[in-house]
């Protein structure tokens, strides 16, 4: 349920403007609920007798949620919480609410705290959507002076002034979404919370609570914003905090942190090939006439680099032991993204290029040149064969490769080489 804490913590000086200051705060939960809720009894007993719990250590059954995890937030301050489902992210907005209690560490805040965990769910169905207003801002820690001199700005923010009078009940999801969003940044708290709630509503809706939030920025307030839309965090927030399985992995800007992430999320959990392919070389008399005995890729400056970059150029290259004079052959490629559906990214031949690969017996390299690698940050598998005509001479059936980015491209499905200006007419 949406609510309000508010606590004050001293501060020395220098440090007037943190609003929140987190401290190896961990938290740990049981999978079981039979032994959840005996472990609940026996923390309760303890806790009566005075004695020390051991809330530092992992009882059967349990796990950490979220562990050693220590960052500040300063005032007109928005930092981006990014992580994957399970990373413990709501757990940490549910820590810093108020909401549960960390096992150890220490939550310092400082001022008026609106938890935006889920929207709506502060709401009595059957009241209307006039009722809930007053109940949601009233918990809020307004009067009813203050409800009724933003009354109506509420209204008109979340765009529901139809329905304003019928029972919630009747609202759709977004429509309670979009009115509890409306409720809490029209308190103006110093601190708000925010759970995957910048998804809700059109595109329109969406900006109009972009630009609230960048007012509420303005007036001195701060927030936390969870979110998986890597473009929401960008454009909210001006740092960011990474968790994965309830560690901090890192923190910092938004760029370094997303990146970060981006990269995790691409390429973690996959084998990944690394380097050059070096296959072994056949006897001429098994051979069909061409053979490949490397792939790799290489720079510019046809040094072989590890993995290709997006946007970046490189050269995929295959070296061949020739046996015997081919005036067309041609190298072909089929790339498949690795993961998901296994989808066929792309297929490529430099015969139907129209550029036809003359080679002379000896060790030739046909090289793929690419100006710039439009793939985005992933592991890949290419199958490369060589043919003439319909005669294939060797073949490849697996290359795994992996290719990384040093700007953000996880919200694209390729990288689209581009240019910028401006016309002045």
């Amino acid at each position: 349920m949406t609510n309000l804490i508010e606590r004050e913590i001293a501060v020395s000086p220098e440090d007037t403007d943190v609003v929140v200051s987190i401290e190896n705060v961990s938290k740990k939960f049981c999978r079981v609920l039979k032994r959840s809720l005996l472990y609940g009894v026996q923390d309760i007993f303890t806790e009566l007798v005075g004695k020390n719990r051991r809330s530092d250590t992992l009882r059967p059954k349990e796990f950490w949620a979220i562990k050693d995890v220590s960052f500040q937030l300063r005032r007109g301050e928005a930092l981006g919480l990014v992580g994957s489902n399970g990373a413990g992210k709501s757990t940490l907005l549910r820590i810093i609410s108020g909401l549960i209690k960390p096992d150890t560490g220490c939550v310092q805040i400082r001022g008026r705290v609106a938890p935006l965990i889920a929207l709506g769910a502060g709401f009595n169905p059957i009241l209307t959507g006039r009722e809930n207003i007053y109940a949601n801002m009233s918990i809020l820690g307004l009067s009813t002076k203050e409800i009724e001199d933003r009354f109506q700005e509420v209204i008109d923010f979340a765009e529901i002034e139809d329905a304003i009078d019928a029972p919630v009940q009747t609202y759709s999801s977004g429509m309670a979404a979009r009115l509890g969003f409306a409720c809490a940044v029209h308190i103006e708290p110093d601190i708000l919370l925010i759970d995957e709630v910048l998804a809700v509503g059109d595109i329109k809706f969406r900006m109009k609570c972009h630009r609230r939030l960048a007012k509420l920025r303005e007036k001195g307030s701060a927030f936390i914003l969870v979110s998986h839309n890597a473009p929401a965090i960008l454009n909210v927030c001006n740092s960011a905090v990474y968790l994965s399985k309830g560690k901090l992995i890192t923190s910092g800007s938004v760029d370094s942190v997303l990146q970060r992430y981006e990269e995790d999320l691409c390429l973690g959990g996959t084998e990944k090939s690394v380097g050059p392919m070096f296959l072994p070389e056949k006897p001429e008399s098994e051979s069909t006439g061409i053979d490949i005995v490397s792939l790799c890729f290489k720079d510019r400056q046809e040094n072989i680099i590890e993995m290709p970059i997006s946007g970046e150029p490189a050269s995929l290259c295959v070296a061949c032991k020739v046996y015997k004079k081919t005036a067309k052959a041609s190298l072909c490629i089929t790339i498949t993204a690795i993961g998901g559906e296994n989808e066929r990214i792309l297929y490529l031949t430099s015969g139907s290029d129209n550029e036809y690969l003359e080679v002379f017996p000896g060790t030739v390299e046909l090289q793929m040149y690419m100006p710039f690698c439009c793939l985005v940050p992933g592991v890949y598998n290419a199958k490369i064969f060589i043919k003439e005509g319909a005669y294939s001479f060797d073949a490849v059936e697996s290359f795994r490769f992996t290719v990384k980015s040093k700007t953000m491209t996880n919200q694209s499905l390729f990288y689209q080489p581009r240019q910028w200006k401006v016309m002045n007419y």
